[in-house]
């Protein structure tokens, strides 16, 4: 491909008298070959116009930047934005796939996995071959692929999504993370559909105030296409903020009051529940009040994209939650042990408040720690949350990276009352707070293990490590059989 053909909408400051070849694109001077376009991106670690030099040494064919180095002997192509510029050339690079396919984006706080992935099963289950982009893992039709970012970088995505188009897929699901908005990871993609869950706190750590996290989800739905629609959830306060300056067609849900599609919870259990959307009852087994929100979000999009109600009511009604999103296993003792991923305090809310719903009386533990080099001040607003709605603590590691766990753990422990102190242990291994915690459960009781879902690792100063919390719960259930 030529260098002009990628270079028209990247807004240009300058550009060469002359038009090589471009075999490949790159942002990482580690990849360059000859033929190769480098695009030198200010990132925080570090920034791409520091190996620039490097990138020209290695044979790139052009270099798109902000500023050209002093000395620097090469094909220059001037940006304004080079963060933007790199996603409009990647989108180019591969023919556009986006327009070729149903591209649906999902931005929110809370739920954008369990959404996303109950679409691409959705989809699935009525004939369509489809592709998602998730936290979880990236699919492209059954092919499974794991990912790194909740929004990959533009290179990425677009590759992806050619090879969606070029294997068949008619639809693909994709989540979309306030830093990818933010970062111009989804500029240049042409979006059939964008869904808003909720707003919640999160990510303050990288964008510092709720209204700077507002304002770059915001920019998702500012960024629609007028033949495009918008899904909110009215529920939330700042679902309306969201579209207030959108192009896009907009489509309103509510679990309580009055919208384009509303839903209620008849009935709920550990199995499921039972709802009614639209005056049509469904039963799914997904639990919790917070699903209700993810499945009725599900259910307005496969209808607003011409799918017949009953045909998605009866596809919703045997679809499972995604892996780690209040994933049941039961003990041997009468033990439900939950695993889910909540790690906001919201998240862990709705978990909780869904876990009270369900068990009743029975005594609930609620198992958590929070993330190390993230945001702190949402460390002891999860402790407030926890001490509300169980009847146990425990405070342990989560991911603690460069910080100290116990350091943490204090800073969870400040936001308990001396009533929740009284209720709390503190064991720094999750492996043994997870053991401690089943093995000390009355019979009939749920555990809680928040935070970690589906993850397999933990991070801590040494380094990644593997850790599946599924694995310590069946050995645990297996030492108790054995007792």
């Amino acid at each position: 491909m030529k260098l002009f053909e990628l270079i028209s909408s990247c807004g240009l400051v300058s550009a060469p008298n002359t038009n090589p070849e471009i075999s490949a694109i790159t942002a990482d001077s580690r990849k360059v070959v000859p033929g190769t376009m480098f695009i030198a991106v200010r990132g925080f670690a570090a920034d791409g116009h520091s190996y620039i030099h490097q990138a020209l040494k290695a044979g790139a064919a052009a270099v798109v930047c902000e500023q050209v180095p002093e000395g620097a002997e090469g094909i220059f192509v001037l940006v304004e934005n080079s963060r933007r510029a790199l996603a409009m050339i990647a989108a180019e690079f591969y023919g556009n796939p986006s327009r070729e396919l149903t591209l649906v984006g999902l931005t929110g706080t809370n739920g954008k996995t369990t959404t996303v992935t109950l679409l691409y099963n959705l989809f699935r289950s009525l004939g369509y071959s489809c592709g998602l982009l998730s936290t979880i893992a990236n699919y492209v039709g059954e092919r499974r692929m794991e990912t790194a970012n909740t929004t990959s970088d533009p290179i990425t995505i677009n590759s992806l999504l050619r090879e969606m188009v070029d294997s068949g897929c008619s639809y693909c699901f994709m989540e979309v993370s306030s830093i990818g908005v933010e970062q111009d990871r989804v500029a240049g993609l042409h979006f059939r559909a964008g869904l808003f869950s909720n707003l919640t706190h999160d990510h303050l750590d990288y964008h510092k105030t709720f209204r700077e996290y507002l304002r770059c989800k915001k920019l998702f739905f500012d960024s629609l296409p007028k033949d495009a629609f918008a899904i909110v959830n009215i529920d939330d306060r700042n679902g309306e903020v969201m579209v207030q300056n959108t192009a896009a067609t907009v489509i309103t849900t509510s679990c309580r009051g009055a919208a384009d599609h509303c839903c209620r919870i008849i009935e709920e259990s550990f199995e499921g529940m039972m709802l009614r959307i639209d005056g049509s009852e469904v039963w799914t087994r997904l639990v919790g009040g917070h699903n209700a929100y993810n499945i009725l979000a599900v259910y307005a999009t496969a209808v607003t994209l011409g799918e017949k109600s009953g045909d998605v009511l009866v596809a919703l009604s045997s679809l499972q939650a995604a892996s780690g999103r209040l994933e049941t296993l039961r003990g041997p003792h009468d033990v439900t042990v939950v695993i889910d991923y909540a790690h906001t305090p919201d998240a862990l809310e709705n978990v909780l408040k869904t876990l009270r719903d369900v068990a009743k009386d029975s005594e609930i533990t609620c198992l958590f720690g929070c993330g190390g080099d993230r945001d702190r001040t949402k460390r002891p607003e999860m402790a407030q949350v926890a001490e509300k709605y169980a009847d146990r603590i425990v405070i342990t590691s989560d991911n603690s990276r460069s910080e100290d766990p116990e350091a943490i753990m204090e800073d969870i422990r400040a936001g308990l009352t001396p009533k929740g102190l009284a209720k709390t242990l503190s064991i720094t291994s999750r492996r043994e707070a997870i053991r401690t915690a089943i093995l000390t459960a009355k019979n009939g009781g749920a555990v809680l293990l928040a935070g970690k879902g589906h993850e397999n690792y933990q991070i801590d100063r040494e380094g990644k490590h593997y850790f599946s919390e599924k694995e310590i719960v069946e050995e645990t259930f297996k030492s108790i059989s054995i007792l």
